[in-house]
């Protein structure tokens, strides 16, 4: 991706903390410019009152819902209509979907039919499905979570998930002795919706296999680190 990607967001504002909209669109920034910005809630709610100053703060437009039956979320049929029009109507190259509702899971497949893609944020609480339908997600705590050792799971050496998908992508692009830079580790993971480190605690990915203690670990150069599963030296022995 580059810096003339067009974004759109979309945020579930009843699914997604007012605080955490800095570190959105701070984000996106990595990917282009977020040239729509759109939040849908019923605005009138006492609840998404943190939202006032948010929405004006960083020029969100506020999609006015209200809650015309008990238990039916107009809310989330109003943003997926409008993402329906702006992937026929607008040039945009980016989704992102702001929210923890895994009712979106369909809308991502859709979208990321039509060429487009597809970046979550969203909490812990988020469904497997709409985590892993996207291109890339983010948890909200992945902002913090890098700076502070207590924020990082604590059973990460027994994520089987995790350690599985490591293990592949050193086998995919290591050498014959089993050692793979660090590079193209992060290259082969990244079609991984889930999988970024900082979402694990960790700002580098070096970092991150630092810590789970089943990988050896070497440098040739300060920029080439080199990474081996110990393992799979142990079944070679």
């Amino acid at each position: 991706m580059n810096d003339k990607q067009n974004i759109a967001v979309f945020i579930d504002a009843d699914n997604a903390p007012a605080k955490k909209i800095d570190y959105v669109l701070s984000e996106l920034a990595k990917y282009g410019v977020v040239n729509i910005r759109k939040a849908y809630g019923n605005w009138k709610s006492a609840g998404l009152k943190s939202w006032e100053s948010i929405l004006h703060e960083f020029a969100i437009q506020p999609i006015q819902q209200f809650d015309l039956t008990k238990g039916k979320n107009a809310t989330d049929m109003a943003l997926v209509i409008d993402v329906m029009d702006i992937l026929y109507t607008k040039n945009v190259d980016v989704i992102c979907l702001v929210s923890s509702d895994c009712d979106f899971t369909p809308l991502v497949t859709r979208a990321l039919a039509d060429g487009k893609v597809v970046i979550g944020f969203g909490e812990r609480k988020t469904p497997d499905a709409f985590v892993n339908s996207c291109s890339r997600f983010l948890f909200f705590d992945a902002a913090s979570a890098s700076a502070s050792k207590t924020k990082r799971p604590p059973n990460i050496k027994s994520d089987t998930k995790l350690i599985t998908l490591l293990r592949q992508a050193i086998d995919a692009v290591g050498d014959d002795d089993g050692w793979a830079l660090l590079g193209p580790i992060g290259k082969h993971i990244s079609n991984h919706a889930s999988f970024d480190q900082r979402n694990y605690g960790f700002s580098k990915l070096s970092d991150l296999f630092a810590a789970i203690d089943l990988f050896e670990m070497k440098k040739t150069k300060p920029s080439m680190v080199w990474v081996r599963d110990k393992k799979g030296q142990t079944k070679a022995k």
